[in-house]
């Protein structure tokens, strides 16, 4: 049985990376595609793999400048021959849902998002754009939202990072799916004895994280805030932080999970389809306060609702929503955690984030593709032996 591992791109490193990083594990021997890689940036787990990018791998900076070329995904997608694998497992934000596989083959897309800046976000995206701009990215758009709805067509079974993913998947694409949540690594988090008393933020610096919107919160209260990333946003956030603001740039995976468990609390103002630094936080039994949309409302036990009416136990809270994204609402947040951090348990919070961790995606998905194959004509057999060592290596 040939199986082929489909990821959108591997120019950063993310929670998408983390999940086709997983999903590689579980396949040994199955192959790698994608559009475009950066050899340093692929997971370590996939390296060595036998990998295939698609000819925009040619083009000149297409490392940096991948994004902006919209109008030649479904080309691009559309050229990886897949004609000889008869298990196919997209992990995609992006296109790779339109690759072509042979009739019998069986295609699985994991599902991080349907493209925002294509579906959802769309005047978002076009309204930050000059005018000339916004023509060519309109008209692009165009083209490739209809090429995009087809592609979700092809696909056998779709999951979904989330229930808030699944209802864009079914409101874009006309499809239902199986919410699996992304893998949690929460073997590496502790709980630390004396927390400091610095906020955290971690991601990259782009516009829809609305860091801005937690610096300014930050600057109104003089707390400290300590911020891990980097991106194309990190000049115009420096400009507006104050003295208790510290930027971090990138930190290894050990520095990052001794920040996460000495934080005071991480900020996190993102409408974000899953989200994992949530979580990672919370592994580290640090509570978040989280803007109540989205995947936060599956990742967040938020102490109060929208109306300020109590929604979870006390013992059972993990953290505060705000319900607008400003800085004035993340302020309130923040005193409002403040007021009852001490009612909150950080074991009760870990034990909240275990419930999210690899080992659990991981059985969840071994599960799915075993019924998956196991309901199928072409494939009515045992465990094939991929899926039979992985779950042998999972018992250990």
């Amino acid at each position: 049985m040939k199986i082929a591992i489909v990821h959108h791109w591997f120019v950063t490193q993310g929670g998408g990376e983390r999940v086709a990083e997983v999903i590689g594990g579980m396949f040994p021997e199955a192959d790698l595609f994608t559009l475009v890689a950066d050899p340093s940036l692929v997971p370590p787990g996939l390296a060595g793999r036998r990998a295939t990018s698609s000819f925009l791998q040619k083009v000149p900076g297409a490392r940096k400048i991948h994004r902006h070329l919209l109008p030649l995904y479904p080309f691009a997608v559309e050229q990886l021959d897949l004609t000889d694998y008869d298990l196919v497992l997209t992990s995609d934000s992006g296109p790779m849902k339109g690759v072509i596989t042979h009739q019998n083959a069986i295609h699985i897309c994991y599902c991080h998002s349907p493209m925002r800046y294509l579906w959802d976000s769309y005047h978002a995206y076009a309204a930050q754009m000059s005018r000339l701009s916004r023509f060519v990215f309109s008209l692009s758009a165009h083209y490739v939202r209809g090429w995009d709805y087809q592609a979700a067509q092809r696909v056998t079974h779709f999951i979904a990072n989330s229930e808030y993913v699944a209802r864009r998947i079914s409101h874009y694409y006309r499809r239902g799916s199986t919410v699996i949540h992304p893998p949690i690594d929460t073997e590496k988090a502790v709980i630390a004895k004396n927390p400091g008393d610095y906020y955290l933020a971690v991601g990259r610096m782009v516009a829809y994280k609305r860091t801005e919107i937690l610096i300014e919160a930050c600057n109104q209260l003089g707390r400290p805030l300590h911020i891990v990333g980097d991106g194309p946003e990190m000049k115009r956030l420096r400009a507006i932080a104050g003295p208790t603001i510290q930027f971090l740039g990138k930190l290894s995976s050990a520095e990052l999970w001794h920040t996460y468990a000495h934080c005071r609390a991480l900020l996190f103002a993102a409408d974000e389809d899953f989200g994992m630094v949530p979580l990672e936080a919370q592994a580290c039994g640090r509570p978040v306060i989280a803007y109540g949309k989205g995947g936060s409302l599956e990742t967040v036990r938020g102490y109060h609702d929208r109306a300020g009416r109590p929604v979870t136990d006390d013992e059972d809270a993990t953290g505060v929503f705000f319900y607008e994204q400003n800085a004035d609402a993340v302020a309130r947040a923040i005193l409002h955690l403040e007021a009852i951090e001490g009612e909150l348990s950080p074991e009760a919070i870990q034990d909240h984030a275990r419930q999210f961790d690899t080992s659990v995606f991981v059985e969840k998905l071994h599960q799915f593709v075993s019924d998956v194959l196991a309901a199928s004509q072409e494939f009515a057999r045992p465990d094939p032996p991929s899926i039979a060592r992985s779950r042998i290596a999972l018992l250990r």
